[in-house]
Parts: C-alpha cells; structure tokens; sequence
C-alpha cells in the first residue's frame, strides 16, 4: 500500500512540472505587453528597457522559465505589476474566500447530487427517474454567470432577501450577516457538480441493481437498506473520481462567478489580472489553481485505492 501510494506521488512530479510550463508560456505568448500600463505614453526607450530588466523580461524565454521556477520553488510569485504587493500575499488572502464558496458549493451539491442519483437509480424508469434526471441536465446546461445574474436580480434587486456583492461585514465567519453573503455564491456553484454527480450515481447505481450478486442478496432474505449499502460501496470509486474532477473545477471554474457576485477569491483575482495584463498575478493564480486540481486529484486517487484494492492491483 505504502509502494503504490509514494509511486502514485513521484507520478505526479512530472504533471505538477508540465503545469508550470504550460502556465509560463501561456501567459508569454498571449499578445500585448504586461508592462505597458506601468509606463507613461512618453517614456523613453531607456525608461522601458529599466523596467523590463527589473522584471527579468529582458531575458530569452528558457532563462526567464528557470528564474521563475527557482523563485516559485521558494516560496516567491513576485510583486503585482497593478498594485505592487506580493502576488503569494494577495493569493493567500483570496484562498480562503475562493475555498470558502468552492467548499460549500461542493458539500451541497454533493450531496443533493448523491441524494438525487440514488433514488433515480433505484426507481430506474420511472416517473421520478425521468424527473431527476430532467433536473440535473438542467441544472448542467444553464450558464452559471447568466444564472448568477438572475439568482442576483431576483433575489438581492427584486426581493432583497439576500446581499449582490462581497463579503460580509467581518469577512467568512459564521455570523448570520456573514453567511448571508455566501448563499447566492454557493447556489449558484452547486448545481454543475449536482448534476454531475447525479447523472453518474444514477447510471452506475441502475447498473449495479440489475447485476445478479444483488438478486442473490434479496434472494438470501437481506433487506433493502442492506442491499443499498453494497450497491452504494461498489458504486463508491467511480462516484469519486467525478467528485474529485468537480471539486477541482469548482477551485478553478469560479472566475465568472466570483465576477458578478463581486467576491474577492482568485477567481476575481485572475479576472482582474487578465484585464490589466498583470502577469506574475496572472501567473501565480493559474498556477495555484492548476496545483490545487492535481493535488485533489491526487488525494481522490489515493482514497479510492483505499476503499477499492482491486484498484491497485490493477496497477
């Protein structure tokens, strides 16, 4: 166990190391200068040049990946061109924000997600199936920035039930007035993974109902909550791996929400660095969010083979 968990970490070494290459060169290539909002329309080439070079911008594209590296390596994403603060800073603080509405957006529809699949797989063709299962295409294909609009009219314009934008008076807290502030946010996240995982656990749980060890148990006198449990163990690793994938996405895919809900995370961070060619912040939020995905992932792995050994003996 302890061999095919350490083998699992060395593989991703070399993901975790083609992350930072293509989150350099991405940046690199896209077009325009980062420094151009830095510099007065007048500057002087030599003024340029300066700048450039306080930036290590004036090196060939191999030694500036190096530099980076070795700096991102200690701990070191570089200063904010926009504001001049220190990019790990101003990541730090938006980590917590970002965690906060990526969290509750995945225990909720996690949850809703496991709730709904299983009683589509247990009444498999029926009404409430076809219900469900209508429910969670839906909540899949709606747009989240164009429902975040609507959940943001309706609810905090229209009604003025709950606040638009931020946070709350004493940030993520439990106070009310606090929690307030992250129920649009959270809604609004939980319904990709909800549908997701829905469709996933009603497709394998449908499955495994029609397999013959389940006629068996039935047929040995076991009642049905003890035949749900077998069902839900075997149908537990596949389910996990599409947990893992949404709980990543849900770190990495909240931009747009935390765009229109106004919400400081590094989803708002990277919007706001996109927009003013910022790039060491531009830089360090993809990567943070890209190594947050395969360290989730990671962990989804190594708990699957846990639960499941059939997994690691196949590898």
């Amino acid at each position: 166990m302890i061999a095919y968990f350490l083998r699992r970490i060395l593989y991703t070494l070399p993901i975790a190391l083609s992350v930072t290459v293509i989150c350099f060169l991405l940046v690199h290539i896209a077009p325009g200068d980062p420094l151009q909002m830095m510099l007065p329309d007048n500057a002087s080439p030599e003024a340029i040049m300066e700048l450039r070079a306080s930036y290590g911008l004036d090196k060939p594209l191999p030694v500036q990946y190096l530099v980076w590296l070795q700096h991102v390596a200690s701990g070191d994403l570089g200063t904010s061109i926009s504001t001049g603060r220190s990019v790990a800073d101003e990541l730090s603080a938006g980590l917590g924000k970002t965690a906060a509405i990526a969290v509750g957006g995945a225990v909720l529809g996690f949850s809703l997600g496991i709730a709904l699949g299983l009683v589509s797989g247990v009444l498999a063709e029926t009404l409430v199936d076809r219900v469900a299962m209508t429910f969670a295409i839906a909540a899949i294909s709606i747009p989240h920035y164009w429902l975040a609009i609507m959940m943001t009219i309706v609810f905090s314009v229209q009604l003025g039930w709950l606040p638009a934008v931020g946070t709350g008076p004493g940030g993520i807290t439990l106070n009310w007035e606090d929690l307030r502030h992250l129920i649009l946010p959270v809604l609004t996240l939980s319904l990709v993974p909800m549908g997701i995982v829905a469709r996933t656990v009603r497709g394998r749980v449908a499955e495994l109902m029609a397999m013959e060890f389940v006629q068996t148990l039935r047929a040995k006198g076991l009642g049905f909550p003890g035949v749900l449990r077998h069902v839900a163990r075997n149908a537990a690793p596949g389910v996990m791996a599409v947990m893992g994938l949404q709980l990543g996405y849900l770190f990495g895919g909240s931009i747009l929400i935390e765009t229109v809900f106004n919400w400081p995370g590094i989803g708002f961070l990277m919007s706001n660095a996109i927009l003013r060619r910022d790039m060491p912040m531009l830089q360090g939020s993809i990567l943070l969010l890209s190594m947050l995905f395969v360290t989730v992932n990671l962990c989804v792995d190594l708990l699957q083979t846990a639960i499941d050994p059939r997994i690691r003996r196949r590898n």
